[in-house]
């Protein structure tokens, strides 16, 4: 598929909302995506905002790749890459395929926090800075967008001070998997 033609060469708000429902496994391991925020190029909160770097290189690359990022020097965090400069992060997934695997890695047997929040999902998939680059739908990703509309709900961005107010935080409503409720009612898609 030519990369213009790609469903990620779009603005990361439609790309965010978009994969909320979508099935996403790596190594066959993972669920259904029940949380995502949007990062813009021109977002003071993206790591694009000053332009490329080695670190996030991987966001101005083809939209459709992942970009893998370590947060605070602890967690690894998966984004797909959008338009240059701009991507989602996965914030949270509904765990379904590989469970034993997923609390084996996360040394927790309980589902509802087994992927909630962006380093619990890279703990729980076995996603490091290697995959960073790789392209999303292709082994060992794979990735399936819902088959009709979910309910999305949206709220603000969290654990970010610039452009904290934007409301680029999509999740699945009523999804006891995202890491953080969401106020108000949910929009169709």
């Amino acid at each position: 598929m030519a990369q213009d033609d790609s469903p990620f060469d779009r603005s990361a708000v439609e790309v965010a909302r978009h994969l909320i429902g979508a099935s996403l496994t790596f190594n066959g391991v993972g669920g259904i995506i029940v949380e995502t925020e949007a990062y813009e190029r021109e977002d003071p909160a993206s790591h694009s905002f000053r332009g490329p770097t080695d670190r996030n290189r991987s966001m101005f690359g083809p939209a459709g790749h992942v970009y893998v990022y370590r947060s605070y020097g602890i967690h690894w965090c998966l984004n797909i890459v959008c338009r240059p400069g701009s991507a989602v992060l996965i914030r949270a997934l509904e765990p379904r395929w590989g469970l034993e695997d997923m609390q084996e890695r996360r040394g927790s047997r309980g589902l509802r926090l087994l992927c909630a929040g962006p380093g619990r999902v890279c703990q729980a998939l076995a996603i490091s800075r290697a995959q960073d680059g790789l392209p999303l739908v292709e082994p060992p990703f794979d990735l399936s967008f819902p088959t009709g509309p979910a309910e999305v709900v949206v709220g603000t961005r969290i654990g970010i001070t610039k452009a904290a107010d934007l409301s680029w935080r999509f999740g699945l409503k009523g999804s006891p998997f995202v890491s953080r409720r969401f106020p108000g009612p949910a929009l169709g898609t």
